[in-house]
Parts: C-alpha cells; structure tokens; sequence
C-alpha cells in the first residue's frame, strides 16, 4: 500500500513581531506564519508527505520561505512563482497587558491570484488528484475573489468525484471578508463537498450564532459531512462518525504560553493519525497531544525537539 500523500492550500506571509514602543530602539523579528502551512510542517513532522499549495514572488524572501519549508519536509513544487510581486506582510503588536494586534499588507500578495487562470488551476488539479487527502480553511476561501473562489470549489469538486479525501477547517476570519454573508455561503458549500470538517465552535458561533455545540453539529451534518471534530477549546472535542459521537477530552496543560497554532496543528495530528490508520476517537487523542505541546510553547512552529512522541 501506497504511502498517504496529503496537500494544504492557503497562504502564508512574512511575519513582523515588534517590541517596546514606536521609536528608534525598538526591536523587529521577521518570521512566517500561515494556517494551512503550520498544518501542512506538523502534518510532515509526522510521516505525512505533505505538499504547501500557494503562490509565491520572485524575491529572496519567497526563496527564504521555501528553503525554510523544505527544510522541514514539505513539498514545494505546487506552488507558483510570480515575477515582480512579494507575498503578503503582517504585524504584530503586543500592549503591556499581554494582548496582540494584527496588522497587515496582503491586498497584493501571489496567493490571491492563485486561482485566477483556468489553465493554471487544470494544472494544479490534476496533480492535486494524485493525493490521498487535500486540506483548506475558511482563509484560504476568504483570499479569493468571487470568480477565484467559484473555480476553487469546481477544483474541489472534481477532486472529489476523482476518489480525493477533502478535509475543511472554517477558522472564520472576519477581517477577510467583504461580509458575513458571503462567508457563510462559502462556509456552507465547503462543508457540502468536505469528508471531513474540522470546525471550532466559537468560529461557528460567531459566524452562524449557534446558540450551542450541538446547534454546531446539527447545521454541518445536515450538509451530508461524514466526519465531523468540532474543537471546544480546554472542553475538548466533539467527535461526529458513523452516526456515533463521543467527546474526547484534552490533555491537561498548566499553563499555555501561546495558542497562535492550537487548531492549526490539533487538525494535523487528526489528519495524520486518520491517514496513519487510526480511528477518529484516538486521532483527536493525537490532535490533543500536539496541540497541548505546542500551545506550552511561543511561535506557531515549536522546535523538531520539543514534539510529543506518537
């Protein structure tokens, strides 16, 4: 049997984490961050091939990026080049109490055109039909414009109708979106095509305002998704499969450090135990045991070293 080959779409940007205050001793570190990449280094980390979808510039800072993706094991050769163009920016702030502040440059980033040209997308696809399991979130949807995001959905389609696995992550993002109601239409047809929905409830809340977990688990099964983890935070997990659910609780941790990547890598060690062989009650035992690591520790990506044993 083949080993499972899996691809995360979505985009990742250059990161600025600044502080002190605005003057000339203030201190900047330049990193990356990006939902569907975090997954996509946590899913590799952990004997998943797994291939980065997205689209990149010309510049040094592109080049830095991928060397910096292969390096952990990714794979790279999805993901376009545009000449003269440099991937989106974002800032982050944080105040005396603690609490942070995004702010960012992205309107002109590679990764909004990715789905711009139908023979690039015919490209893509038929390569992306070759894997096993292909994985997005409600941010790689919010990147796309009206006629990007139509063909990302027919892509998907064809992918499942080919026998590809179609996992989806809301991770609703208000700011991303020209209204609530075009992410909720997104949203809903994500979930018509997934196999498997990765959803957080106060994601779900905000957008939908379900009133409770199982308002949550009602609307998304109604869509015909199969498999269904809504993540609750330290509450845990509900698991939705086979008509059978069960809560699957978390790993006790004393005191988080930073949450940034929670969901981002609890989804790929779901991901990766399913596509190992396990069942969804102990792959949401795997996606616990790596977040509750990576929240102990600052920054998306913990260091190879500290990764839990599985």
């Amino acid at each position: 049997m083949a080993s499972p080959r899996a691809a995360t779409i979505g985009e990742c940007m250059l990161e600025l984490s600044s502080t002190g205050a605005l003057g000339a001793g203030r201190s900047v570190q330049m990193g990356f961050g990006g939902d569907t990449l975090n997954t996509a280094v946590y899913m590799a980390r952990l004997g998943v091939a797994t291939d980065f979808v997205t689209a990149l510039g010309d510049d040094h800072y592109s080049d830095w990026m991928l060397a910096s993706w292969r390096a952990e094991g990714v794979g790279t050769a999805l993901i376009p080049r545009q000449a003269a163009r440099l991937p989106g920016l974002y800032m982050i702030e944080t105040d005396d109490t603690g609490e942070r502040y995004f702010h960012y440059w992205r309107s002109e980033a590679p990764a909004r055109n990715l789905f711009d040209d139908p023979q690039q997308v015919a490209s893509l696809q038929e390569e992306l039909s070759q894997h096993q399991l292909v994985y997005f979130s409600g941010i790689t949807l919010s990147l796309y414009g009206e006629s990007g995001r139509a063909r990302c959905f027919d892509m998907l389609a064809a992918l499942r109708e080919s026998g590809v696995q179609l996992a989806f992550d809301g991770n609703y993002r208000p700011r991303g979106w020209p209204d609530a109601e075009v992410a909720r239409a997104a949203f809903s047809r994500a979930c018509e095509l997934s196999h498997i929905v990765l959803p957080t409830f106060d994601d779900e809340q905000a957008l939908f305002g379900d009133a409770t977990p199982a308002d949550t688990v009602q609307r998304i099964t109604a869509h015909g998704v199969a498999e269904l983890v809504l993540k609750r935070g330290a509450a845990g997990c509900d698991v939705v499969f086979d008509g059978n659910q069960v809560t699957v609780s978390t790993e006790a941790v004393a005191v988080p450090l930073d949450t940034t990547a929670a969901g981002d890598s609890f989804n790929a060690g779901y991901l990766a135990g399913r596509l190992r062989g396990l069942s969804p009650e102990q792959a949401a035992g795997w996606g616990h045991r790596l977040a509750g690591q990576v929240i102990q520790v600052k920054g998306a990506i913990m260091p190879r070293e500290q990764m839990p044993a599985f």
